[in-house]
């Protein structure tokens, strides 16, 4: 683990490490577990960004629990778009289903606003959020997170999933960026 990394020619500094993470996304686990433990919940990932804590979520679930996917995207180079683009849709039947839906990062919130809505029409019995980070000094939507990883500033993230124009998603640990 280096305490300083480049993407796109740009330092990026350590900010959570690999052994944080584990430690908190066990936590999730254990926890959504005892919340769910009378149904077998379908966690619903956003990709790309969310696939790293959505394999290690699931497995740190220890109940029956299965997993999709969704690719939903809003962010170009280190900004929000402030448009969703629906990619990739849903392709199993969620009424009546527990969902949990799996994010890497909440921070306008524009996303999950958009998405809930849909999910919504399709009748889940219950729709719940875990988000590895959130960003709440971004948020401009109003978003509930249900299982959160870690809050933190507004400042742009890398690694363990979260990517900066589709670079940085290998990284084990989150770095932040450097503007020192």
């Amino acid at each position: 683990m280096s305490d300083i990394t480049f993407c796109h020619g740009r330092p990026f500094k350590l900010y959570i490490s690999e052994e944080k993470i584990r430690q908190r996304v066990q936590e999730l686990g254990r926890q959504i577990a005892k919340d769910h433990q009378n149904n077998c919940p379908l966690f619903i990932a956003v990709l790309n960004g969310s696939f790293m804590f959505a394999a290690d979520l699931i497995r740190a679930c220890p109940i029956d629990s299965e997993i999709t996917f969704v690719k939903l995207s809003s962010y170009e180079g280190t900004q929000s778009s402030g448009k969703v683009k629906s990619l990739v849709g849903l392709a199993e039947n969620i009424e009546g289903r527990a969902i949990i839906i799996v994010e890497d990062i909440i921070d306008t919130g524009k996303t999950m606003s958009e998405l809930m809505p849909q999910l919504h029409k399709l009748g889940p019995s219950t729709i719940h959020i875990a988000s590895l980070l959130s960003k709440p000094e971004a948020r401009t939507h109003e978003v509930a997170i249900d299982y959160l990883g870690f809050d933190i500033p507004d400042k742009f993230v890398i690694g363990y999933g979260l990517d900066y124009d589709n670079l940085a998603r290998n990284l084990k640990d989150i770095y932040q960026l450097n503007e020192d």
